[in-house]
């Protein structure tokens, strides 16, 4: 805890630090996915690839609640951590945990369920949607996994371990990929095959973030004797979890009907937008730790009664993935073809997935703007404004855009560009929200 001391010493540097092993965790979690596509790509066929990403902004729904579930946790336990209040983060982290859980569970029977009428309503195509089902089923299974760990690593990040997390998570991922190779190759399973090493992957996480807490002899110790729903703890908890889930399910929902805009092409389209998704997923995901940083920072020197380095925390998150985005965007603008050669063999396939690349590469950086304030804001118990925000600024805004804007040219580029767009507009009204609620604080 000396090291990552978040109520003093340079926050520059302790942001940062904190931040890189965070980041690759990050980027790992997303890699199961990531590694599918890669796998049928190369070594199955365009169709398994087009029903692979097909499922993408559907897995990417549900992930992301449960990722923003997670971030509500690692706020709420930040805070009691930085008022050195340890019973109640302690009755925190086991309340945290039936509910991170509970999540998971729900929403694998929501997928499990809807499925094909899921699919159906984003328009997959017919000769994708049986293996898109498939996939999207076996994959679900996994939920309840994924659930638990972003629950763990809420905790131990709120605590300033970020690096357990990224070696648990690198053991699955490597597991992850020989599991894809053996199933894909070996077994010819292609979609199901790949969903079904991801979902053992997780679990093969999950068990080991919940063993180190079992023993952990620290604050972030985990028992399961302790766990019930502790009187006024599940509200914090549900107020900002819920809150940042349906944040990260908003986008995902806006994103569906932008899928249903790309699947209106032909189905090497399709292909292109999913394998340059990829590179979406990559670079959110990364600049992603730094908002977790963010409002885990806010949070614990909230708790602490700093408000100084409340603010500085939000700005300099905000430097630091700003400059991430502007910097991988623009690596991603200039490699784009030979990144996008990681998952498909077609140039056609690969031509396709440039025409999103030229657009999203120059684009990334302009979204810190709204993710970066979006968490700043939950790191000071904000998050009922913020979602109403980016409800109207990224998911009625590009519904709106889909209908018309897209509608009228019918091209990609005119479809790509709205995001660049929803991000300005919607960041821009979360930074007036949160100077607003910032003085507020001050005054308090």
């Amino acid at each position: 805890m000396k090291d990552y001391d978040m109520t003093s010493g340079s926050l520059m540097k302790k942001i940062l630090l904190f931040s890189l092993p965070l980041m690759m965790s990050q980027v790992l979690q997303v890699f199961f996915n990531m590694a599918d596509v890669a796998v049928v790509g190369k070594f199955a066929s365009a169709n398994a690839l087009g029903s692979v990403g097909s499922t993408t902004i559907l897995v990417t729904l549900f992930t992301g609640f449960l990722i923003g579930l997670g971030s509500g946790v690692n706020v709420v336990v930040a805070k009691h951590l930085g008022a050195k209040d340890h019973k109640a983060a302690t009755q925190v982290i086991h309340t945290a945990f039936l509910i991170c859980l509970a999540a998971g569970i729900i929403i694998t029977v929501i997928c499990l369920l809807l499925a094909t009428p899921l699919l159906t309503l984003i328009k997959t195509k017919d000769n994708l949607i049986d293996g898109a089902v498939m996939y999207f089923r076996v994959y679900a299974l996994g939920m309840p996994a994924l659930g638990i760990f972003n629950f763990g690593n809420a905790v131990l990040s709120a605590n300033g371990d970020t690096k357990r997390p990224l070696t648990y998570l690198t053991i699955a991922g490597v597991l992850n990929i020989v599991l894809n190779l053996f199933f894909v190759i070996v077994c010819n399973m292609a979609a199901t095959g790949v969903a079904l090493a991801s979902i053992i992957s997780q679990y093969v996480s999950a068990v080991l973030i919940m063993w180190h807490m079992i023993r952990d002899e620290g604050i972030c110790n985990f028992n399961f004797k302790n766990v019930r729903i502790y009187s006024g703890r599940s509200r914090a908890i549900l107020i900002l979890g819920l809150s940042a889930g349906m944040q990260n399910a908003i986008f995902a929902i806006a994103n569906l009907f932008i899928q249903v805009g790309i699947n209106s092409f032909d189905s090497t389209i399709v292909a292109g937008n999913s394998a340059a998704t990829n590179a979406d997923t990559l670079i959110y995901n990364l600049m992603a730790a730094f908002y977790t940083a963010c409002s885990t920072f806010m949070g614990q020197n909230l708790g602490a009664g700093n408000k100084k380095r409340v603010l500085k925390s939000y700005l300099i998150s905000l430097f630091y993935s700003f400059a991430t985005g502007a910097l991988l965007g623009g690596l991603l603008f200039i490699f784009g073809r030979e990144f996008l050669s990681f998952f498909t063999n077609s140039s056609e396939v690969i031509d396709a997935g440039m025409e999103k690349i030229k657009i999203m590469g120059l684009s990334y950086c302009v979204s810190a703007f709204m993710d970066c304030t979006i968490a700043a804001s939950r790191g000071i118990g904000k998050s009922l404004v913020p979602t109403v925000i980016v409800i109207i600024g990224s998911c009625v805004f590009r519904v709106v855009w889909v209908y018309t804007i897209f509608a009228y040219f019918k091209t990609i580029p005119s479809l790509y560009l709205l995001y660049v767009f929803s991000w300005a507009i919607t960041g821009f009204f979360e930074i007036i929200y949160f100077i607003k609620s910032y003085r507020l604080l001050q005054k308090m």
